[in-house]
């Protein structure tokens, strides 16, 4: 369900992440190669990146529930876009859920990019209160972002726990620092000389990709990436 990718480090264009890659996000809407959990995600995208041009600290984004290799508008301005911290994702909609640009990672808190890469039961989560769609993955990034991000760790495992089938792969940025976790997706990491790239799978073939192990927690921040075991793994 989903596909996701965050950058950290030097400024580049969201065309060179998202599109341009033989196997990144666009590839990604029609022929995951890693992908556990259906076949396609063409229920929608999203895009956010900072920028010194905007408020500080504030993430823009865009996003739509067209699939992602179908809109031309954004492909014509991708390479014009750049960012040191970008996130991004492709959607396969959970069954029963809406299909709308309001479901579609990344969510914000004003502050936070977040995108989930699984499901979870809205059942164990806190009635929503200003989530910005009823999808799940909307509910949860509400439910993170009300706990706070310095407990996403914390709070990954806790709903994990209450939703033994919940799928909980988290990837946020905040312009200066990526968290990600895997739990029961998969995860993997590409240290650049210019940044790093996390990603749900590698976007190609370069043999410096590595594996994050089910159940942990990244944290990458000034070009270090660490990885912490989760509770409950």
């Amino acid at each position: 369900m989903c596909r996701h990718l965050g950058w950290l480090g030097t400024p580049m264009s969201v065309h060179s992440l998202v599109l341009a890659p033989p196997n990144g996000l666009l590839v990604q809407s029609y022929a995951p190669r890693r992908q556990k959990h259906g076949l396609m995600n063409a229920d929608g995208w999203g895009v956010g990146f900072y920028s010194p041009e905007l408020p500080a600290g504030a993430p823009a984004r865009w996003r739509s529930a067209a699939p992602l290799w179908g809109d031309a508008s954004f492909a014509s301005v991708a390479p014009v876009l750049t960012s040191g911290c970008v996130v991004a994702a492709v959607r396969s909609a959970t069954i029963g859920m809406p299909i709308e640009a309001a479901a579609c990672a990344p969510f914000t808190d004003g502050r936070w990019l977040l995108s989930h890469n699984g499901i979870v039961d809205r059942a164990v989560l806190p009635a929503p209160t200003d989530a910005e769609s009823v999808v799940d993955s909307a509910v949860l990034a509400a439910h993170i972002f009300a706990r706070g991000m310095d407990r996403l760790g914390e709070t990954v495992a806790r709903v994990g726990a209450a939703d033994p089938n919940a799928r909980l792969n988290i990837l946020a940025g905040d312009g200066t620092r990526l968290l990600a976790t895997t739990w029961g997706d998969t995860l993997s990491v590409l240290r650049r000389p210019d940044g790093v790239v996390v990603a749900s799978e590698p976007y190609d073939d370069h043999p410096d990709w590595t594996d994050v192990p089910d159940r942990h927690l990244v944290e990458i921040y000034d070009g270090q990436v660490s990885l912490t075991a989760l509770k409950g793994s």
